[in-house]
């Protein structure tokens, strides 16, 4: 009995001693992934915009998605200008569609178009894919998801905003939205309501205090409102000058051609609605939010960490496979240096451009646009971002 029981004590020693070591490198698994995580995706030097725009594509909402793909640049555009301090300004942008019987019934009829991109191409392709059907219009479930999904930044300094558009009753579907908006919350993250119908109508339906609870803003657009785009006298020159942008780009890697194709079809997306809007992407491609590092040699090349000899011969465009790295890196270097010389004429007929569109448009409070940038430019500020006059 003497040993049996010895023999106990030292299993049960070994059980303890094993499961505190399991613990043990549990705990050290969970305090170093976190860590690992905040110190790869946090920039002291980087301030950064998250938007998440959740839009209704029920069958009432074709307007409001016409609006989206018509003033995406001018968006994009007045974001550019954004300062804080001496930081850089980083862009993300993330788009859900809700609303739509086309979509999962068991998600809650919600579907993440994408997530959180700095891909302006990318951005607008997913916002030209999108199509209207049915309609069953869950506010609270896709402030939800989307609050879950994205990866927010940690930050408090960072503005972080989410954007949800639609007409039916706030109220609807299984996710209360009061819960969501405690949730945005305590996160840091603010919601802002933009109810596409009557101004007092969207109150009644607790559009206004779905904004309220997280101190957002509250907007009543005109969704079938059609955009105008102002022509100026400065476009013509601008559409020529991205067309000699255009010839600065040098893809590689195994998804440069196709990515060098999308850039050419959001061109003509962009162009589907006016040669005005097409211009405002162009001014889009001049500013420092459009970067295409995955697969343009000029942008990528701006890294310090990036090796060109590093890039197999075949992920090349035929007429660079047969240049040496020295070869190739005078050619960048050529092409980077014309890239910036035409990014700053458009940039200075932009200036012009946006004087003469002052000067010649009616203020137009109701679009998705002004609601947008309104609402970003005031919340903005109390994180110590400011926009140029």
């Amino acid at each position: 009995m003497r040993i049996f029981y010895i023999w106990s004590m030292f299993m049960l020693l070994i059980h303890i001693s094993c499961n505190a070591s399991t613990k043990q490198n549990n705990e050290v698994a969970l305090t170093e992934k976190p860590h690992k995580i905040l110190t790869t995706k946090t920039d002291p030097n980087t301030s950064n915009i998250q938007v998440a725009l959740l839009l209704d594509t029920s069958n009432s909402m074709d307007g409001l998605i016409e609006q989206a793909k018509a003033q995406l640049w001018e968006i994009v555009n007045e974001l550019s200008y954004a300062k804080c301090g001496h930081n850089k300004i980083r862009l993300q942008i993330s788009l859900y569609e809700y609303g739509n019987d086309g979509l999962p019934s068991k998600e809650g009829y919600i579907r993440q178009v994408l997530p959180f991109s700095d891909d302006l191409d990318e951005i607008s392709k997913e916002l030209f894919g999108l199509t209207t059907n049915g309609g069953n219009e869950y506010c609270g479930k896709v402030i939800a998801t989307s609050i879950n999904q994205l990866d927010w930044k940690k930050s408090n300094d960072d503005l972080k905003l989410i954007f949800i558009a639609g007409n039916e009753p706030f109220t609807q579907g299984p996710t209360n939205y009061k819960d969501a908006a405690t949730d945005a919350l305590e996160k840091g993250i603010t919601i802002n309501t933009i109810f596409c119908g009557n101004f007092r109508q969207g109150i009644d339906t607790m559009w206004k205090h779905g904004a309220d609870l997280t101190y957002g803003e509250y907007s009543a657009i005109d969704h079938n409102h059609q955009t105008v785009h102002i022509a100026t006298p400065y476009d013509d020159i601008i559409l020529q000058l991205n067309n000699q942008l255009n010839d600065t780009y040098i893809y590689y890697g195994s998804r440069g051609a196709q990515k060098r194709s999308m850039q050419m079809e959001q061109d003509q997306n962009a162009k589907s609605y006016s040669p005005a809007n097409a211009v405002s992407r162009t001014i889009s491609k001049s500013s420092g939010f459009y970067k295409n590092k995955s697969w343009d040699l000029i942008d990528a090349a701006e890294d310090e960490e990036f090796e060109i000899d590093k890039i197999a011969e075949e992920q090349l465009p035929i007429e660079l496979q047969d240049k040496s790295t020295a070869e190739l890196k005078k050619h960048i270097a050529k092409k980077s240096a014309k890239r910036k010389e035409i990014q700053q004429k458009i940039q200075e007929l932009n200036k012009k451009r946006v004087e003469y569109i002052k000067t010649n448009s009616k203020k137009n409070d109701t679009s998705l646009e002004t609601a947008l940038l309104n609402a970003i430019k005031s919340q903005g500020k109390k994180k110590s971002f400011s926009w140029e006059d």
